[in-house]
Formats: C-alpha cells, structure tokens, sequence
C-alpha cells in the first residue's frame, strides 16, 4: 500500500472519530450479537422462572412443579413473607442503612488507601502494598474474627459489624490506584502542589472528582456484597430491631421449614398443610423482594461497569 493511500485511510478515520459516522459491520459482528443474544436469553430464564414462581399457587407447583405457563397463579408467597410487616419494614431500613453506610465508609477509606499507593514519592507505598495484600492471601478465620469482635472491641449486637468487616478489600483498591495511576494526570496533582495545595486538598478537590466512574463501578458492587450478605447478621446480631433483610428472609423460610417438618403433627393434617403453606413461593418470593431492588438499580449503574473498570486499564 502506497503512502498517499495510507495518509487517506488515516485521514478516514480521523473523520469517523471527529463527526461520529460508523462504521460498516462485518459478518463476524452479526455472528457475535446472535451468540451473545441466545447467552442472554439462557441466562435470563431461570431469572423470569423465579419471579413467575413467585406468583404461581402453591398446591400448582407441588402438582405441576415449576413452569413458566402455570395454570393458577397465587400471591401466597408473597402473603406469607408479608405478614412479617413491621418486621419487613424494619429489616429493609436496616439493610440500606449498612448498605449506604458501608460503601460509604469503604469508598472513602479505599480511595484515599489507593490515592497514597498511587504516589510514586510516597515512602511507605511498597510496605503499604505488602500490608494491603496479606489479607488477599491469608486468613485468620471465622472463630479468630468473631472473638476479636466481641470480646476485644466489644461490638456484639452492632449494626458497625454489618459494615466495618468487608468495608475494605485488596481487589477493590487496586481497582482504585490503576485508575488513578492511568486516568489522573500526575502533572495535575504536580501543578496543585506548585500552586501550595497539599495532600488532602489535591486529594479531595482534582483526585476524588476524577474518580466518579471507578467509584460508581466499585460502590455498585460493593453495595450488592452489602445487600447479599446474612453471615454476619447470623453470626453478631441478636436484636429483632438489627436484622437485616436477607436475615429476616432466612429466618421466615427455616419457620416455614420446621413447621412442615415437626414431628408431632398428624400425617393427614401434615399432608393439608403442604398443600397450604406456600413453601417453594414463598421461597421464590423471598428470592424476588432480595434481588428485585438490585436488578432495578442495575441499568442506572451499568455505564460505569465498562468506563470504571477498564478507562484505567490501558494507560493513554
């Protein structure tokens, strides 16, 4: 290829980038949309499977089993889980609350973690990647964590062990100081120095602002870990007025599950209660009133996903 037909190509697409004209798409790319669709589609199944479950009577699912055309549908589930209604409320306020706070908290104290491991003249930054990585790699354990807890710091039946123990992890602040080290300029920062902003300043006020598309890809999943989570709440929290959503749920489906399982209970009234009792819509509904919040948060947040974890990633 002639040099004059490769300044015109370069001339091309420095005009498709310029004005926005797209290109054509090859065959290769129709092929890849029709794989990616039908992957779509196979993991999107047992998701509407749930949520049709969730409404399906539950003497038709004992008899027909799961389907995605039941022949009677039924709020049961749904009613089951409801009756629990200050409790419901209460939970839900618990839940976001740790779920705000938590990122939060953990958003701050990793940015400015990773903002110090991001300066090249910055003394402790090799001991302080050290000391961020032991974690990863090693792990006291569950019995070891829940005395230093209650005993040393004494935080039994505290909504701060809901937040405090996954607030910071390893993954979460690399994911930071790639960002920060790739997508902020150092000549930025070097300039508020030379103007006289110190560290906290040049931080909070170039640094930080910088961020928002990384901070909202790593919130997003650390507010999902936060809604997800019940181990904590099973292992510290006591009082009704503390649990948290998932822990409220767990314990309405065990209810349910003993109740069906008691021993002392007649064959023939047993065998009316199965009938009865909306065990697997239940189920499914408390599976529906977990993620439905997250699946409608989900679209709002997903433009972040691919500029915050990936703009960092290749250096500019």
């Amino acid at each position: 290829m002639s040099a004059k037909r490769k300044e015109e190509k370069a001339q091309e697409k420095l005009y498709d980038l310029q004005y926005g004209v797209k290109k054509k798409k090859g065959i290769g790319q129709y092929i890849l949309a029709v794989i990616l669709t039908i992957y779509t589609i196979i993991v999107a199944l047992p998701v509407v499977l749930v949520f049709i479950s969730a409404f399906t009577d539950e003497k038709t699912l004992a008899s027909e089993g799961f389907s995605y055309f039941p022949s009677k549908w039924s709020l049961s589930g749904f009613n089951a889980v409801l009756r629990y209604g200050h409790q419901l409320i209460v939970s839900y306020g618990v839940t976001i609350l740790v779920t705000l706070g938590g990122t939060l908290i953990g958003l701050l104290c990793m940015s400015l973690f990773a903002y110090a491991l991001s300066r090249r003249d910055f003394r402790l930054r090799g001991f302080l990647a050290i000391y961020a990585m032991i974690p990863m790699l090693f792990n006291g354990g569950q019995l070891s964590g829940y005395i230093v807890f209650t005993s040393m710091y004494g935080l039994k039946d505290s909504l701060w062990l809901l937040m405090l123990p996954i607030c910071c992890t390893t993954m979460n602040i690399i994911i930071l100081r790639t960002y920060i080290q790739n997508s902020v300029p150092e000549e930025l920062m070097d300039s508020a120095k030379i103007d006289g902003a110190g560290e906290w300043r040049t931080f909070f006020q170039i640094t930080l602002p910088l961020m928002k598309p990384t901070l909202a890809a790593v919130g997003f999943m650390m507010a999902t870990t936060y809604w997800n989570d019940w181990q904590n709440a099973l292992l510290y929290i006591d009082s009704n007025n503390k649990k948290p959503l998932q822990l409220l749920l767990v314990n309405i489906q065990k209810s349910i599950e003993t109740l069906l399982n008691a021993g002392n209970i007649p064959a023939s009234a047993l065998a009316a209660m199965q009938g009865t009792i909306p065990q697997y819509s239940a189920t499914m509904a408390t599976v529906v009133m977990v993620v439905g919040p997250i699946i409608i948060l989900y679209p709002f947040f997903q433009k972040y996903f691919a500029k915050g974890l990936t703009m960092g990633s290749v250096k500019g």
